[in-house]
């Protein structure tokens, strides 16, 4: 049975991790018998209203708000031993590119939370398959960037998005929100989701593709 991570970056699009996305990954696993376990790093980041999608003032614990995905059977990254784990995936939303990294600011120049970098790095030196969804992937571009490890990766057509990946070295293929793109040489697996939509089904279609293909590298 494979041991699959699965990071989430809190709980909505707006400021943590996509609750769709987030949960048919959740359901794709669980349905090819992987054993999951769910993180997301132990920090204080500010909240969205989710009706307004406006800012609150307030602060969130990224990990709390992860809970309310996970069940409460989560784990701060910074406890995760790389070497348990058979594959890492993450899903999108805001968070991906807010709580894990600054990209979502800082586009190119973006840096990335140090725990988040620790086992993506770790996963990609060991040669264990690390899937990205939606936005997600962009973390994965700022993550080794510099390092001339070129991935190949997709966020669906956004070819704002698409160039500011491709400035932190990565290269940027466009994809159809049914589609994964896969990295064979780094074992990375990428598909747009609500990057493109525009609905629950059709970001279930390559977000299952993902998993299953995540899965099979593991293997």
């Amino acid at each position: 049975m494979a041991k699959i991570g699965v990071v989430l970056s809190g709980c909505g699009v707006y400021d943590g991790a996509e609750i769709h996305e987030s949960v048919i990954t959740l359901l794709a696993l669980d349905r090819a018998g992987a054993e999951v376990v769910c993180m997301a790093p132990d920090v204080e980041l500010d909240v969205v209203d989710h009706l307004s999608q406006q800012p609150t003032g307030e602060r969130r614990s990224v990990l709390k708000e992860s809970a309310r995905i996970a069940r409460g059977e989560i784990m701060p990254i910074s406890e995760i031993d790389p070497g348990d784990l058979d594959a890492v995936i993450f899903p999108g939303g805001f968070g991906a590119a807010k709580n894990l990294s600054n990209f979502a600011a800082k586009g190119p120049d973006a840096t990335v939370q140090p725990d988040v970098a620790r086992l993506v790095r770790a996963m990609h030196e060991q040669k264990k398959p690390i899937g990205a969804i939606c936005i997600a992937p962009a973390t994965m571009a700022a993550i080794f960037k510099g390092s001339g490890i070129k991935l190949n990766l997709t966020i669906g057509n956004d070819q704002g998005t698409a160039k500011a990946i491709e400035a932190c070295g990565a290269a940027h293929t466009n994809c159809a929100v049914d589609g994964i793109v896969v990295d064979d040489r780094n074992k990375v697996v990428t598909t747009p989701a609500y990057m493109l939509g525009p609905s629950i089904k059709h970001v279930a279609a390559g977000i299952e593709k993902l998993v299953a293909k995540v899965v099979q590298l593991a293997g």
